[in-house]
């Protein structure tokens, strides 16, 4: 009789995905700290979901990658707590517990939280720490946490409960994506991680408008920095936030609205207390989907920290564009841009995707990059760069 219910349960819904990549980058100009013009990449994804019985499911994903620039460790571990500076050579990327019935949903474990309704910059999306290795061209990163999501006719209650942070990845000292101050002496960076739990609660309507309420607490998954007496020691912390805020959404006859705003305090005042908003206008017309708008922000209190890291900021008072045509079902283009409103700063990105067959795909694109040092987008001007990626799927 175990045997019959060891085979039972293991003959249960199991399903698997996953890709082999390669990524060539090339950067045509040296940075001021960096003359490396060529960075090759291997990364490798298994995910796995498994439903032992309905209403219940695992899932796991695990990544595998290498460089030739030292962005991964070289060191053989199994990391899974995405806190450290460097990529992991192998690094859980996911494996949680969901369960699910009559509308409600509880998830337990590394996973990935995304609120926010808007595109390119999401005020709301506290949960969502992203590796910024390479500042225009990041991912997302999972968290530990457990979730709990009720939905009962056209409103969702999701609370969300994580016991440790997890920061973003921000760019390594010494490489291009790392724009270092106008100073001589050799900087230290000494960085502190906070220790305690972040929580935040979301509702939704959907409707005729759609639109939705979130509150946060806990801390900034973004660094911010001080440098002490010696001037060579530069203190990376994460302060204390709060976040209120919320989006809507409203669909007319020949595009879309969505708006996000979101209100930031810094109870520790470290960082500024700050509005940060999105307006955006989306159409979607044949083969072709178009999205553009405008994100701001405005200073309400300033905080004590002299500098941070923040690329949701950096983006605002940007006019905001994306657009994308589907050329048939093996082939696609998308363009993406974010133009200073002072014209201080622009970054804009073009790629070219074709499938082969069920399981190949080559993109190729360009990003450029220009504008003032002063500016967040314009201090990366040097780092335009064309990739060529090849991925198997399977």
């Amino acid at each position: 009789m175990p045997f019959l219910a060891i085979l039972f349960f293991l003959s249960q819904d199991f399903n698997q995905r996953g890709f082999v990549q390669t990524q060539t980058t090339v950067y045509p100009q040296d940075a001021v700290n960096d003359g490396g013009n060529v960075i090759g990449e291997t990364q490798i994804r298994y995910e796995g979901f498994f439903i032992p019985w309905a209403g219940f499911q695992l899932s796991g994903a695990l990544d595998l990658r290498s460089d030739t620039h030292h962005q991964t460790d070289r060191t053989w571990r199994l990391d899974w707590k995405d806190r450290e500076r460097q990529r992991a050579l192998l690094s859980l990327r996911r494996f949680s517990a969901q369960y699910n019935h009559s509308g409600l949903t509880i998830e337990a474990g590394k996973q990935f939280v995304r609120w926010g309704r808007t595109d390119i910059v999401n005020p709301t999306d506290r949960f969502a720490p992203r590796d910024f290795m390479t500042v225009v061209d990041n991912e997302f990163l999972g968290i530990d946490a457990v979730r709990g999501t009720y939905e009962r006719g056209t409103h969702t209650l999701d609370v969300v409960w994580a016991p440790r942070l997890t920061p973003s990845r921000t760019p390594l000292l010494h490489q291009r994506w790392f724009i270092p101050p106008p100073i001589t002496a050799p900087l230290t960076v000494a960085r502190k991680i906070p220790e305690g739990s972040q929580y935040g609660i979301r509702w939704s309507h959907t409707g005729e408008v759609e639109f939705a309420a979130a509150f946060y607490s806990g801390f900034n998954h973004l660094p911010s920095y001080q440098v002490d007496s010696s001037g060579t020691v530069v203190e990376e912390t994460y302060a204390d936030q709060r976040m209120i805020g919320g989006d809507v959404g409203v669909p007319l006859q020949l595009l879309s609205v969505k708006g996000e705003a979101a209100w930031f305090q810094s109870p520790d005042q470290k960082t500024d207390d700050y509005v940060l908003y999105v307006v955006q206008l989306e159409r979607q017309a044949g083969e072709w989907f178009f999205v553009g708008g405008y994100g701001g922000q405005h200073v309400t209190a300033k905080g004590t920290q002299s500098a941070d890291f923040n690329p949701d900021r950096g983006m605002t008072r940007t006019i905001l564009a994306r657009a994308g045509y589907t050329i048939d079902v093996n082939r696609s283009i998308a363009f993406e841009t974010a133009i200073r409103e002072n014209f201080d700063g622009f970054w804009s990105k073009i790629e070219f995707s074709q499938a082969f067959g069920q399981h190949w795909r080559l993109t190729s694109g360009f990003t450029a990059i220009r504008g003032k040092p002063s500016d967040f987008l314009g201090q990366y001007r040097r780092n335009s760069h064309a990739t060529v990626t090849a991925r198997y799927s399977f």
